[in-house]
């Protein structure tokens, strides 16, 4: 491969967060020095010692990370999950019966997902990523133009490259999906998440809980000691104000909803809150750019598999690339693209029909419904493939799983 002036790149990626630095790790890892990898981001370098937000990462985003030699890193830190409880009731319910429960293990000890603090996974990529020379500038992407056979990028810090690929990994309000012209369909719920890490009392035995409550679901996720991330819908106005109480009036509508099983409970981070919406971007690609992560997809966090999907779309990406830089070709042409939207985009607009559907079931008044998902929530719990078969789904493990998902080397 012909050799690279500090002003080029093979591959520059916009956005520095677990996508654009996973993706950086993978193609420097499998292309070697060679191919040169840039990740600009404003944010790289900053300290993440107060993000307290959390994720959880599915069995095929584990082997990812495994792979590409970051999972023993983080490990310590990471709680697995490992039982799962989906509970339907209203909220003044005294008693809530257990629909359905998932044993936590897609195969013999591996469970099907971990919690972890974002900051650990962050500070760990972001360490790989300068260990083994991918190029990390703390500044924006700010313009892009597209002469013959590249695209050109203006820094903001006044820099520019050359690159024969730029990756928009850089959110859900993407500049670089807008200024490409990609539009993006889809809707705003009337609801938001409220999302904050509760302590309690008693050892929670990494099991995670979902009610299913009329606003909306409300997530118990286990962290590392006696602690959970709670990740709370409501209606907007009702989010918004119920945030804004003071602690002792917030704590009483928390402990309405978390109840008591874990012993005393305190909400120990800070609260926020994040409207929820789904939008799937017209196109993932267009000339000299692909789109992964927020940029390309934003679903409900009902099932949980936001952050895997934008993970998922890091492994395909890597994978087309890998595949044709090996063969000498071009890993921005629009063969190459157009090989990533076929492995992705349908995957991904079904994904988020079926987190919409879910919602629409779940987040209602109506006890006709309610009556008819715990008929059926029941029927799943109690027939043995069809749960593995939820749980591989969940895990990441079914259709046409990119090579790092499967945790095999590119």
């Amino acid at each position: 491969m012909a050799g690279m002036t500090r002003n080029n790149a093979d591959v520059l990626i916009a956005g520095g967060g677990f996508a654009g630095l996973t993706l950086a790790i993978a193609l420097r890892q499998a292309l070697g020095p060679s191919f040169s990898v840039t990740v600009a981001d404003p944010a790289l370098g900053n300290s993440h010692a107060d993000d307290e937000r959390a994720s959880a990462i599915v069995a095929a985003a584990r082997r990812l990370f495994e792979t590409i030699g970051v999972w023993d890193a983080v490990a310590a830190d990471a709680q697995p999950i490992l039982d799962m409880a989906v509970t339907d009731s209203r909220l003044g319910d005294a008693v809530r019966p257990v629909f359905l429960t998932f044993a936590g293990e897609v195969e013999r000890g591996e469970p099907f997902a971990h919690m972890i603090e974002n900051r650990h996974l962050v500070d760990v990529l972001t360490a790989k990523a300068t260990e083994i020379g991918v190029d990390l500038r703390a500044t924006a992407v700010t313009d892009f133009s597209h002469p013959a056979e590249r695209a050109d990028v203006v820094l903001g810090d006044g820099a520019s490259l050359s690159t024969r690929l730029l990756v928009a990994a850089d959110g859900a309000q993407s500049k670089l999906r807008s200024k490409a012209g990609i539009a993006t369909h889809g809707w705003n719920y009337d609801q938001s998440a409220i999302v904050t890490t509760v302590a309690h009392e008693r050892d929670h035995g990494g099991k995670a809980e979902e009610h299913f409550l009329p606003a909306g679901p409300f997530a118990i996720l286990p962290l590392k000691g006696n602690r959970s991330s709670i990740v709370w819908t409501e209606k907007t106005p009702e989010a918004e104000r119920i945030v804004a109480l003071p602690d002792a009036e917030f704590h009483a509508e928390l402990e309405q909803r978390f109840k008591l099983q874990l012993g005393e409970i305190a909400a120990v981070g800070a609260r926020r809150v994040h409207p929820l919406g789904f939008f799937v971007a017209r196109s993932f690609i267009a000339e000299r750019l692909a789109l992964i992560g927020d940029a390309a997809h934003v679903i409900h966090p009902i099932a949980g598999q936001g952050l895997n999907m934008g993970l998922k779309d890091v492994a395909a990406l890597a994978e087309v690339i890998v595949d044709a830089a090996r063969l000498g070709l071009d890993p921005g042409s629009a063969t190459v693209l157009e090989r990533y939207q076929r492995w992705r985009r349908f995957d991904t607009v079904a994904m988020g029909i079926a987190t919409d559907s879910l919602n629409r079931l779940f987040s209602n008044r109506s006890d006709v419904l309610r009556a008819v998902r715990d008929i059926g929530l029941g029927l799943v719990d109690r027939v043995p493939n069809l749960k593995r078969l939820f749980i591989r789904e969940a895990a990441g493990l079914v259709g046409e799983v990119p090579k790092l998902l499967r945790g095999e080397l590119l």
